[in-house]
């Protein structure tokens, strides 16, 4: 019975060592050609290669990136079902959505922090205002008739827009889109006459003419558009939305598959040619340990908790 017993330990032991033994998947929740996802296929290859197993990019699309993580909150705990998941699903959806089907905190194991960087709100070229100020004017003096897209509900874009909304006292209409790329072709085609976009998204059509980059929503200007000013700088001090996405497993993941795909993470986050490549896409890379990445799950859940409260943010 002893060395029965041995056995089953020595092939547990094999087979765990082998890990991965078969190709990786990361759950995106938006729609190719966003931000979430162009970072995912910035580090598919290399976080491969560093594995030693092909990662697979997986969009599964709704629900602001919710429908993407509660896949991988329900999934088999082994290492091969993993989200890059955003802000918005992880620290905003608890205190909007109600029957939320995932507990961010309960339901999911940190691996590590993937990248932070900030939106940049936008007007289409046909928009008279030319600064912040004069968008801001435009949404008081006309209450809900000024409309701003975003990826998503409860997304970073959404997340900026209500903020913006608190602080300046302006009423616009927010509506989500499944993901950067749908609201920038909305945006583009002026059935929003303002988006909160990723850098990187927005910047080939400011420098086209056919969008205008009014403010950004980090606490310090943004390394590609640095010419814009923060909303912060804009007239409203102490004004901060960052986006970030980072990398989970299910909850119960084992801790040695865990730590495995922390170090491969953050490898691969380090590598010069993904930073240059990230860098280019107007995010910072950012690792980070398990343990600092629910550090910031948490203080973020507290601090867009208390906006969602002042500001009456819910999902629609």
């Amino acid at each position: 019975m002893r060395h029965l017993f041995l056995s089953a330990l020595f092939f547990a032991g094999s087979a765990f060592a082998q890990y991965p033994a078969k190709p990786v998947t990361v759950i995106v929740g938006f729609a190719p050609g966003g931000g979430t996802d162009t970072v995912a296929r910035v580090m598919q290859k290399v976080l491969g290669d560093n594995l030693g197993q092909p990662v697979v990019v997986d969009n599964k699309v709704g629900a602001g990136g919710n429908i993407a993580v509660d896949f991988v909150a329900k999934a088999a705990p082994d290492g091969y079902t993993l989200v890059l998941a955003n802000v918005g699903s992880l620290t905003v959806a608890p205190h909007t959505v109600k029957g939320l089907p995932y507990d961010p905190v309960k339901d999911l194991a940190p691996i590590s922090m993937g990248v932070v960087f900030p939106n940049v709100i936008c007007v289409h070229s046909s928009v008279p205002a030319k600064t912040l100020a004069e968008l801001i004017k435009m949404a008081r003096d006309k209450p809900a008739t000024v409309a701003y897209g975003s990826s998503g509900i409860n997304g970073a874009a959404h997340l900026a827009g209500e903020l913006l909304k608190l602080m300046a006292k302006a009423e616009f209409v927010h509506v989500p889109y499944k993901g950067g790329a749908p609201a920038l072709t909305a945006l583009l085609g002026n059935q929003t006459p303002v988006g909160i976009l990723t850098p990187v998204t927005a910047l080939p059509h400011i420098k086209a003419g056919t969008l205008r980059a009014l403010a950004t929503t980090g606490l310090r200007r943004a390394d590609l558009m640095p010419d814009v000013p923060t909303v912060a700088e804009s007239g409203y001090p102490g004004y901060e939305a960052t986006n970030w996405y980072a990398y989970l497993a299910p909850a119960k993941t084992p801790r040695d598959i865990v730590e495995r795909l922390n170090r491969e993470v953050v490898k691969t986050l380090n590598n010069p040619e993904v930073r240059e490549a990230l860098h280019k896409q107007g995010v910072e890379p950012t690792p980070s340990t398990p343990a600092e990445l629910a550090k910031t799950i948490e203080r973020e859940l507290d601090t867009w908790g208390k906006v969602v409260k002042a500001s009456g943010m819910k999902a629609e």
